[in-house]
């Protein structure tokens, strides 16, 4: 027996919520980030282009929410092809800034496929594992290893589209949500260690390449200017006018707001200019020289409440196939959280990730409203039973 609620009833409200607290924190940021002396433009001028996005992702995560999701695996193919192609595309024709490919353009306007491609990669993988593990809850090893073959084979074409562009960042987000999705498959943890082994390494390979034959190391492996970040991350004092200028700007500005903070509009730093792309990759920044210690924490404590609700819904499913959904949604979102702000800090090193929610842009905001919109969806599909049953189990 289950009780019968309306789709108003079963909305999370207090996921939707901390969303709105998530808008909130990222207009006041993006406002104040803009009277950096770098933009020298009316600091409205992004708040402005934010709210229309956000918006446009209210909208789309309306979209996505009202639509069943069980309808979902009609488009999985059609979808996951259409990103490969757009992904190709870039390849091709598409709009080189900063040195890296990553955008096709629309008129003036430029979007980044490979944001849209995160979301038609969690249906795919999300329709895949349903497809291979609804009817074989206690598989073998071998059975452990065909289907992380499968996701594998799904994932590993667009991780390497856009490790090619090159987009370290949202190729290590590709990997994610295939590493959170076999996790929430119940893949056996030595397949896990054996993974991780491999990566490690891969990773030792590139150091030795690095170590004896520079030469090929830089032209065909990695490009300058990606090895010059990782030289910034890694001793960034070395060349504070150079390559750890952006780094160590941002931490002494985060230092430099200490318990409470500057006050929101009073960074010296956030002003300043020193912290190049402060309203995008770098708003961390900003929250942290003029929030403080506490407002940092805040904002870190909404993503925690934000993922806690989410992993309630996904356990909470009794359809295995949204408690995917809702897994690869996670996974697109906790690492590029825990990479903007680690790299913010001098935890990982930079990449070209935003902040979800929080960062100023178009293609990233939109794909994470999506993603939410397609939690809300599972929640508010969910029965929710009064007694235990056979089909809860």
């Amino acid at each position: 027996m289950h009780e019968r609620k309306t789709y108003f009833q079963q909305l999370d409200y207090t996921l939707l919520f901390l969303l709105f607290l998530l808008m909130c924190i990222s207009l006041l940021s993006i406002y104040s980030a803009a009277m950096a002396g770098q933009y020298n433009i009316d600091p409205s001028f992004f708040v402005k282009r934010q709210v229309i996005w956000f918006l446009i992702g209210t909208f789309l995560m309306v979209a996505a929410m009202l639509l069943d999701y069980d309808l979902f695996k009609n488009f999985t193919i059609p979808l996951y092809v259409v990103g490969l192609l757009l992904l190709i595309g870039v390849h091709f024709f598409g709009v080189e800034r900063n040195g890296s490919q990553r955008w096709l353009g629309i008129g003036n306007n430029l979007f980044q496929p490979s944001e849209f491609v995160k979301i038609f990669l969690v249906l795919a993988l999300a329709h895949l594992l349903f497809l291979i593990t609804k009817d074989h809850r206690d598989r073998t090893l071998k059975e452990d290893l065909v289907v992380v073959a499968k996701v594998l084979a799904v994932g590993l074409p667009p991780f390497a589209l856009i490790l090619v562009q090159p987009d370290l960042g949202t190729a290590l987000v590709i990997a994610s949500i295939m590493g959170t999705m076999l996790l929430m498959a119940g893949v056996s943890w030595k397949i896990f260690a054996a993974l991780g082994t491999g990566i490690t390494f891969f990773l030792g390979t590139l150091v030795w390449l690095h170590n004896n034959y520079y030469e090929f190391f830089t032209n065909n492996i990695i490009r300058p200017h990606q090895l010059s970040r990782i030289y910034g991350w890694i001793d960034p004092e070395s060349d504070p006018g150079g390559m750890g200028y952006q780094l160590l700007n941002a931490m002494q500005g985060i230092g430099s707001g200490q318990l409470y903070g500057k006050g929101f509009a009073d960074g010296v730093l956030s002003k300043s200019g020193a912290v190049p792309e402060i309203h995008t990759d770098f708003i961390f920044t900003v929250i942290g020289e003029e929030f403080g210690f506490l407002g940092a924490t805040i904002l870190i404590v909404i993503y925690f409440l934000l993922f806690y609700r989410m992993i309630i819904i996904a356990f909470s499913c009794n359809n295995i196939y949204g408690s995917y959904l809702v897994a690869g949604v996670i996974g697109l979102l906790v690492f590029q959280i825990f990479q903007n702000i680690g790299m913010t800090i001098g935890l990982m090193p930079i990449t070209g990730l935003a902040l979800p929610f929080i960062s100023y842009g178009g293609s990233a905001l939109l794909t994470n409203m999506i993603a939410i919109g397609l939690v809300l969806n599972v929640n508010i599909r969910t029965r929710h039973y009064m007694f235990s049953s056979d089909e809860t189990a």
